[in-house]
């Protein structure tokens, strides 16, 4: 079982920058994929980003250029560096953790991520 806690969010202006992190501990194995998500207030979640046991990226087209996902494989941490920030990115964040892979690859589809964290809100006005 794998446990995964977020900390960092909180209230910014826009243009501003937030960085989250997420600590995994418990059975964390390196091959699982680690992503981030978000919900909005009346929304469904919505995947912004993921990062493969290989270093390797993806993200979704609202927050491209602008966030930035990494991961520390020797503390087991997980990190969402966001700049630019604009209202419509305030939402309660996720991190997420999963051993399923489409064809070998990571995917952003909330359902088929195993591994959830509580959260962390992120204000932006």
């Amino acid at each position: 079982h794998v446990q995964l806690v977020e900390s960092g969010g909180g209230s910014v202006q826009a243009g501003g920058s937030l960085r989250l992190s997420c600590a995994a501990s418990g059975y964390t194995d390196s091959r699982y994929c680690m992503a981030w998500f978000r919900q909005a207030a009346g929304k469904e979640r919505e995947g912004i980003a993921f990062i493969d046991d290989q270093g390797r990226t993806d993200y979704a087209d609202s927050v491209k250029e602008r966030f930035t996902i990494s991961r520390d494989f020797n503390k087991n941490i997980l990190t969402l560096e966001m700049n630019t920030l604009k209202p419509e990115d305030s939402a309660m964040y996720y991190c997420a953790a999963t051993d399923y892979r489409f064809f070998g690859n990571c995917v952003l589809t909330p359902t088929l991520y195993k591994y959830w964290g509580q959260g962390t809100q992120v204000t932006v006005s």
